[in-house]
């Protein structure tokens, strides 16, 4: 794992123990945004999976107001973030794994609903990547989704449409002066 998205992981998973002890799905799913940066840059999947997880936590903290939940997962949260301070790689991806288990396990509704929003979180995520410049295929080869299901998502919304529609004319300025 390169260091600086280590490092960056570990800002995240600190941030993540505060805002689900206060139950704070926006900042959750505004973390989850934050990690993107470090996927589209470095394509690894750390970044992908953490992105995933805190965005299904908001989600789940959003509809699901438990403060016994909430502490739960902080304490899954802290040790993950503590294996990765002291670079314990598999045990942190171990940790990862058992805190979306747990999640999962915690209510039958959950782990349906769990499997959905990881799902959605997945496609979701993939759009921001792909906006960042990364191609659709890398994108959702990144995420572990089909092409079709990125691009199905990402036609249907029009975010993508003004991020470009909105620089054609600076991007064609910026060719043309270019190849002058």
């Amino acid at each position: 794992m390169e260091e600086v998205v280590r490092k960056d992981i570990i800002s995240v998973l600190n941030d993540a123990e505060t805002f689900v002890k206060q139950e704070d799905g926006f900042k959750l799913r505004e973390l989850s945004n934050h990690t993107i940066h470090n996927a589209s840059i470095f394509q690894d999947e750390e970044s992908v999976v953490i992105a995933v997880l805190i965005y299904s936590l908001s989600k789940i903290i959003e509809r699901h107001h438990d403060g016994v939940l909430a502490e739960k997962i902080s304490v899954k949260i802290a040790a993950a973030k503590n294996n990765l301070i002291l670079n314990r790689l598999q045990e942190y991806k171990d940790i990862v794994k058992e805190l979306l288990n747990f999640i999962s396990e915690t209510d039958s509704k959950i782990k349906l609903y769990i499997e959905e929003v990881i799902s959605q979180a997945r496609i979701k995520k993939g759009s921001k990547i792909y906006e960042h410049g990364i191609s659709s295929a890398r994108a959702a080869e990144i995420l572990g989704i089909s092409q079709w299901q990125l691009m199905n998502y990402i036609g249907n919304t029009a975010a993508t449409d003004v991020y470009t529609a909105g620089r054609v004319k600076q991007r064609l300025s910026f060719a043309r002066e270019l190849f002058k």
